[in-house]
C-alpha cells in the first residue's frame, strides 16, 4: 500500500514559519517591511529572532494541533522558508547590510510541530514555500515583487539542498507524509526549468525517504495540468502527488461575479477539472490551498481596486448562507481529489481565510470524519 492512499483532509499552518503580512499585521506595526525578508532586514537578525521566537511560540501551539485533530482533520501542510536551517543560504540584495538577516531557531519549531502531529495522529506535508531569490514575486515567496529563483544556479542548488536536508532529518518520523518541492513557482518560470527542478528534487528526497513511506509533491506552477501529462510516471517515479491551488478573488472576472457564479464555478468548472485530472494525469492530485475569501482588499499588498465582492451588500444571515454554500460547493469538488488543505488555519483579521473562524461561525462543517 502506497503512502498516497488515505484521503487527506487538512489545513495549512500559514504565517507561522513564513510570515505573510496580511495574516499577522500586528507583527509588522511600525515597520516598512512587506514580507519576512524585509521584516528581518529592517529589524536586524537579533531583534528579528527575538520577535519571531515569541510569534512561533504563540501562533500555533500544541492545543491547536489537538483542536485540528478533534475536528476530524487528518493532515497539516506546513510552509517554511529556505532559511529554516540557519545561515547557509545565498545572499540577495533585499537583505541589505545583513549577510544573513533571517531569524534562527525555526527548525526546532518544526521538530516540535512534527512531534505534535504524531501525538495527535496528523499527517504532515512539509512545503518549501519560499526559495532563495523568490520563485513568484509574492510576499509568501519571501520577497515581494522579486522573482529571481530561476535565474541563478546557486538559488536552485540551495533549494535542492534544503529539500534534501528536510528529507534526511525527518525520514524516520512517523508524522511525515509528504514533501512538497516548491510552493507556487510563477507562471513565467520556464516549464522545462521547473520540470528539471522537480526531477532533481525527487531524486534528492528519495535518497532518504522511500516511496512506500513519503510522497513527493509538485505544484502546477499556475499552468494547465495538461503540461504535466506523462510527467513523473510510474514505475520510475512512485508516490508522486500533483498540487493545485484554487481561489476566486484575484482575477477580475471572479471579483465581479455574484455568489451564484462563484458557487457555479466551484461546483461546475472545478468539478469538471477534477474529473479531467483524475482521468488524464496519471497522478493523484490535491488542492493544497483554497479558502472562502472573496474580498481581495484583505489579502493583497499589491492589488489596485476597485475592491468589490459578492458578499458586500448582504446582511449577516445572507452572508452566512453564502459562505456555507460556497464552502460546500468547493468541498464537493475537492473531495474528488486525493485530498485538500484549507488556507489557512488562522489569521488575525480575515475570517473567510481562517479555518478556525469558519468552523466556529458555521460556514464550514465542525466535523470532517
Amino acid at each position: 500500500m502506497e503512502a498516497t492512499s488515505p484521503k487527506l483532509r487538512g489545513v495549512n499552518l500559514g504565517s507561522w514559519l513564513l510570515l505573510e503580512k496580511w495574516m499577522v499585521p500586528s507583527l509588522f506595526e511600525g515597520l516598512a517591511a512587506s514580507d519576512e525578508t524585509t521584516f528581518c532586514a529592517e529589524l536586524g537578525p537579533t531583534m528579528a529572532t527575538e520577535r519571531l521566537r515569541v510569534h512561533w511560540d504563540r501562533w500555533v501551539t500544541r492545543e491547536d494541533f489537538s483542536w485540528i485533530a478533534e475536528r476530524g482533520l487528518n493532515a497539516v501542510r506546513i510552509p517554511y522558508g529556505h532559511w529554516i536551517f540557519g545561515p547557509d543560504y545565498p545572499w540577495h540584495r533585499a537583505y541589505g547590510e545583513h549577510r544573513h538577516p533571517f531569524a534562527t531557531g525555526g527548525i526546532e519549531v518544526l521538530d516540535r510541530a512534527m512531534d505534535w502531529a504524531q501525538e495527535f495522529g496528523l499527517r504532515v506535508m512539509l512545503d518549501l514555500h519560499a526559495a532563495p531569490g523568490c520563485q513568484n514575486g509574492f510576499d509568501n515567496g519571501g520577497i515581494l515583487n522579486v522573482c529571481e529563483w530561476h535565474t541563478r544556479p546557486e538559488y536552485l542548488e540551495h533549494a535542492l539542498s534544503v529539500l534534501e536536508r528536510i528529507a534526511e532529518r525527518y525520514r524516520d518520523h512517523p508524522a511525515l507524509h509528504a514533501i512538497e518541492c516548491l510552493n507556487e513557482p510563477r507562471w513565467d518560470v520556464p516549464t522545462d526549468y521547473l520540470k528539471d527542478f522537480y526531477l532533481a528534487a525527487y531524486e534528492r528526497i528519495r535518497r532518504h525517504c522511500p516511496a512506500d513511506r513519503v510522497a513527493v509533491v509538485f505544484h502546477d506552477g499556475f499552468r494547465s495540468f495538461r503540461e504535466y501529462v506523462g510527467f513523473m510516471q510510474a514505475p520510475e517515479y512512485r508516490n508522486v502527488i500533483f498540487d493545485l491551488h484554487r481561489y476566486q478573488c484575484f482575477d477580475r472576472r471572479d471579483i465581479d461575479s455574484d455568489i451564484f457564479a462563484h458557487m457555479g464555478k466551484a461546483g461546475g468548472e472545478w468539478r469538471e477539472e477534477a474529473d479531467a485530472i483524475n482521468a488524464e494525469l496519471g497522478l493523484p492530485a490535491v488542492c493544497g490551498e483554497w479558502s472562502l475569501g472573496l474580498d481581495l482588499r484583505v489579502v493583497s499588498l499589491w492589488a489596485e481596486g476597485p475592491f468589490n465582492h459578492a458578499l458586500e451588500h448582504m446582511d449577516e444571515f445572507q452572508e452566512t448562507v453564502a459562505n456555507r454554500g460556497y464552502a460546500a460547493a468547493q468541498l464537493l469538488a475537492f473531495e474528488k481529489y486525493l485530498g485538500w488543505f484549507f488556507w489557512s488555519y488562522k489569521t488575525e483579521t480575515t475570517p473567510a481565510w481562517c479555518f478556525r473562524d469558519c468552523v466556529e461561525r458555521g460556514w464550514l462543517p465542525s466535523d470532517f470524519r
